[in-house]
């Protein structure tokens, strides 16, 4: 089946602008190898990308429809006032912190390498199909995870990009398959990730390092001036009250100049571990884990998820980039169920 998958051919583009004012998703390739870019309305929203040093493929930047760019840009670009901690941390991806062992999640080309043997790689296999009609694009890629370049799993993962005007929405659904006997022990880190821009980071008065004008790593005492971010779970809690707690969904606001965004991360009553624990920091780090129960649940419970060889384990979810200022938990509440029966 995946062997079918791949003779697919591929468009350079699909997908044009609609008529009439209409939303419209187009996707194109990239001018990097493997890239793929996808419009909103003719301007760009996001790329899946896995450029030179970056263990994982990944969506990044990931751009709001009044133009505001909702990820960190660090470390793929340096940018006055970001942190610079945390280099695995780019854009949206979806890995895991213990596979056999192995270490998915924290791996970056910051690791030394005399430790590299502990950290494992996720490798872009190719673009399967690109299609794109109207307000809706799909996106289908071929992933591989690899143990110091052995194969452990095969993943194949569909985005689908939805143009709603002021909301804009990525499903994600990713099929992993297992090559070998695998077992995802119980870990903290995982398993799908955003890492956010300066503003939706939670006010802090900690010492942060930040990128300065030059791009060079600077310490700083003091407030980050631009965090206003703010976390809501489907459970009523807020900011860093949501981490380690489960929910089936989360939101995270904050304001961009005079303009509130918010970005919404929702579970899939089919996944394992549902409803998902959340792995959710104020200094930008927006998690769904749902395997890692032991580590946020204080040790209240455990999960050790298995797939023997030739099975699947299939993992989905929602992210919803909001412009509009007047969203409340009713239109979270719909978002979630409309995913919930898909």
């Amino acid at each position: 089946m995946i062997l079918l998958y791949l003779m697919l051919s591929v468009a350079l583009s699909v997908g044009a602008a609609a008529s009439g004012g209409d939303p419209s998703v187009e996707i194109r390739k990239g001018k990097a190898k493997g890239q793929v870019d996808i419009f909103f309305d003719g301007t760009l929203f996001t790329s899946f990308i896995q450029p030179k040093g970056v263990t994982k493929p990944v969506l990044w930047p990931v751009i709001s429809s009044k133009g505001y760019a909702v990820t960190r840009s660090y470390p793929l670009k340096s940018v006055s006032g970001e942190r610079t901690d945390h280099p695995h941390h780019i854009g949206i991806w979806l890995t895991y912190g213990d596979v056999n062992g192995i270490d998915y999640w924290n791996n970056s080309d910051a690791v030394p390498a005399e430790k590299k043997s502990q950290y494992g790689d996720i490798v872009s296999q190719g673009i399967i199909s690109m299609t794109a009609s109207g307000s809706e694009g799909k996106l289908v890629v071929k992933n591989q995870w690899t143990d110091n370049g052995e194969a452990v799993l095969d993943e194949i993962t569909t985005f689908t990009f939805i143009n709603r005007g002021e909301i804009r929405i990525i499903d994600r659904e990713t099929r992993l398959i297992a090559l070998k006997d695998v077992l995802f022990e119980d870990n903290k880190e995982g398993m799908i990730g955003m890492r956010m821009a300066s503003e939706l980071e939670m006010p802090s008065n900690s010492p942060v390092t930040l990128t300065d004008a030059h791009g060079m790593a600077t310490t700083i005492k003091g407030v980050n001036e631009r965090a206003s971010g703010n976390y809501r779970s489907s459970e009523g809690l807020q900011g860093e009250d949501v981490w380690g707690t489960r929910g089936a969904w989360m939101t995270l606001s904050g304001n961009f100049n005079k303009d509130k965004v918010t970005v919404a991360m929702i579970d899939h009553p089919s996944n394992p571990g549902y409803p998902t624990y959340w792995h959710a920091r104020g200094y930008g780090l927006y998690a769904a884990n749902p395997l890692g129960q032991k580590a946020l649940s204080d040790g209240q419970e455990e999960l050790h998820y298995r797939l023997k060889k030739g099975e699947e384990g299939v993992f989905r979810y929602r992210i919803v980039i909001s412009d509009d200022n007047t969203a409340d938990e009713v239109n979270w509440s719909k978002l979630a169920s409309e995913f919930s029966s898909n």
